[in-house]
């Protein structure tokens, strides 16, 4: 326990820039490391890229055949034998169930490393809420996390969004948006309190940075009428009426707004125009449709509505944007509900931060096209409810 404090104390202490340089430190002399690299999951969740300075660096891995990438998807500690005696241990750096990257620690005896792993994990864990908080003050675990250079309209995005999962024993969430790297509009947002979880999924308007601005205007109306403590059709009327002010109407977005309450599922539901949602329950796959409210911004002091659904433990809920459910293939075929109604039945054994991935991957292959023309948003929640008890 005292190597642990040590290595505690070390990354709490560290510059921000300095974190990865600390466990090195630290993990040699208490652990007898004698290697130790962290790798960050990129913005498309295809490699996971090294952090390091320029123009010292290692090769990024693959998330899905390397060592490194089975720690990170499957969320447990993986062990690689290198020879000698010697092992190598991927360990998942999460944090709230937010997949960040993989520490990987090389150790020079197998007995001594796998003895100490159960300790490693929860110095990656420590490390993880460290780059979380670092990242207020450095561009160094940002930069590690790109593996081609974003254009305006994406960082503006990507520094919007909440992040890709979390989880909570009520729930887990997972949302992925592409092109990765040249994103529009759409947009995720979720906020949670010890009794209630607000999600919103939008579906962005136009392209480029226009579409970036209208969205970053819309969600940080959502998020001030919410800090507020305001009920959630008075939140969707108070973004409309900040959209409809500066834009008059001649850009307006969709979005579908989400109030849980944790304790029972039930919640309180806002369809302003919004994305797609498909329900798997019992192994059966529905689309859930509300009544269709006008999309925000498009008119002048809309009233919204807000309406009644009930989730059960075991539900899965996923929501994608037309990016997703209107893409057309070379032959001009819609992926429509019923390929995507599939795909969500091909992806039911996968947990929720992995199925948005898995369904884009799909989708990429019903298209014939790498680079998508339009954003696809897929957010998938879990619900399991709140444990007897609790």
């Amino acid at each position: 326990m005292y190597r642990f404090q040590a290595a505690e104390r070390a990354l709490r202490t560290a510059a921000p820039h300095d974190l990865l340089d600390a466990v090195r430190a630290v993990l040699a002399k208490e652990y007898g490391a004698e290697a130790v690299e962290l790798f960050m999951a990129d913005y498309g969740l295809t490699v996971l890229q090294p952090v390091s300075v320029l123009p010292h660096t290692l090769e990024p891995v693959s998330v899905h055949n390397s060592p490194a990438g089975r720690a990170f998807g499957s969320q447990e500690l993986h062990g690689e034998e290198l020879g000698e005696g010697k092992v190598r241990l991927h360990l998942p750096v999460t944090v709230r169930g937010d997949r960040l990257g993989v520490l990987s620690v090389t150790l020079p005896d197998r007995d001594a490393a796998l003895d100490r792993a159960e300790e490693l994990c929860d110095v990656a864990d420590v490390l993880g809420h460290e780059v979380i908080v670092a990242e207020r003050d450095t561009d160094l675990y940002l930069q590690a996390r790109r593996k081609d250079r974003l254009t305006l309209a994406a960082e503006m995005q990507w520094q919007l969004l909440p992040g890709r999962s979390c989880s909570r024993p009520e729930y887990d969430l997972g949302a992925q948006l592409e092109p990765a790297y040249a994103i529009y509009g759409d947009n995720f947002d979720w906020s949670a309190t010890a009794d209630r979880l607000m999600l919103y999924v939008t579906n962005g308007m136009g392209e480029g940075i226009e579409a970036s601005l209208l969205t970053n205007l819309a969600i940080n109306a959502l998020r001030n009428a919410r800090r507020a403590g305001i009920p959630i059709a008075d939140q969707a009327a108070l973004a409309d009426q900040a959209v409809y002010a500066h834009y008059q109407g001649r850009a307006y977005l969709s979005v579908v707004m989400f109030d849980f309450e944790l304790a029972s599922g039930r919640a309180r539901v806002v369809d302003a125009g919004s994305p797609q949602l498909l329900r798997l329950r019992g192994g059966v796959i529905e689309p859930v449709a509300f009544d269709a409210q006008l999309p925000l911004g498009m008119f002048e002091e809309t009233d919204y509505v807000a309406q009644d659904f009930q989730a059960e433990p075991g539900d899965r809920l996923v929501f994608v944007s037309d990016g997703v459910h209107a893409v057309a293939s070379p032959n001009g075929e819609a992926y429509g509900e019923a390929a995507l109604a599939r795909a969500i039945q091909s992806t039911r054994l996968l947990p929720a931060a992995e199925v948005p991935r898995a369904i884009l991957r799909e989708l990429t292959g019903h298209r014939g096209e790498t680079v998508p023309d339009d954003d696809a948003l897929v957010v998938c929640l879990d619900w399991r409810g709140r444990p007897e008890g609790s």
